[in-house]
């Protein structure tokens, strides 16, 4: 298995890793303007991207997920909450759902709370055993901090979908298994978030004040303190969903 972590900008991190045996490889939350690194890197490794996966509709920055699929002539895919939401065809994940790249196997997490249509990704290395390996968070779980609950419009209910999907969806994941997030320090997407671009389950269940909340202190603790909406955040978005 290969993988790479990619820190792009507004703090965003970004996720290129798969197969080199059978040559399958999946992109995930790219940014505009990134798309040639992701090209280059596919070349380098001999691999073909099969899928190209935003976690959710991104509100913080323009995604590049779509454009790069179409330079790819593969698949852009969203969570199936956002059919009839967004203006252009896409590949509709469902929760359960196993993507196959040969010995790295995918499992869609649906974990609505930060958005309605937010995923995570688990993913195992069959040539290291079948346990999971790791899980790509988007911004459902950060490092340090949790996504934040107001996107939508929505904060309490919000706040009380992202407490069940962190409980019912990750923190009964292994203790050492590894998370990587769509965001770090800097991101508007949270509040507290570390520069670390990584942790692992046991170590967030441990430190993550937001985890150790009961459900409806969670739920005022998030929706306490929110902070200012990203810049140009509507714009934003309607470029995102936009035919």
């Amino acid at each position: 298995m290969f993988f790479k972590q990619f820190a792009t900008k507004e703090a965003s991190l970004s996720y290129f890793f798969g197969c080199a045996t059978y040559a399958r490889a999946i992109a995930v939350d790219v940014v505009a303007g990134d798309e040639a690194w992701f090209v280059e890197e596919a070349r380098k490794a001999g691999v073909q991207i099969t899928h190209v996966i935003d976690t959710h509709v991104h509100a913080d920055h323009y995604s590049g997920g779509r454009r790069l699929a179409e330079m790819l002539g593969t698949s852009y895919c969203l969570h199936e909450f956002d059919q009839g939401k967004v203006g252009f065809a896409f590949e509709p994940l469902r929760d359960g759902q196993k993507l196959d790249l040969g010995n790295v196997q995918v499992e869609v997490l649906h974990t609505p709370g930060h958005t309605p249509d937010s995923i995570c990704l688990l993913v195992s290395d069959l040539r290291r055993g079948e346990t999971p390996w790791f899980v790509i968070t988007g911004d459902t779980l950060f490092v340090g901090a949790v996504g934040r609950p107001d996107l939508a419009g929505k904060e309490r209910e919000m706040s009380g979908q992202l407490y069940d999907s962190l409980h019912a969806k990750l923190l009964g994941l292994p203790a050492d298994l590894e998370i990587y997030p769509g965001h770090q320090a800097g991101s508007v997407c949270g509040v507290g978030l570390s520069g670390k671009p990584s942790s692992t389950i046991g170590f967030e269940k441990r430190w993550n004040p937001a985890l150790s909340m009961a459900r409806e202190d969670f739920i005022v603790e998030l929706t306490r303190e929110i902070p200012p909406r990203p810049a140009d955040m509507d714009r934003i978005v309607a470029a995102n969903i936009a035919a």
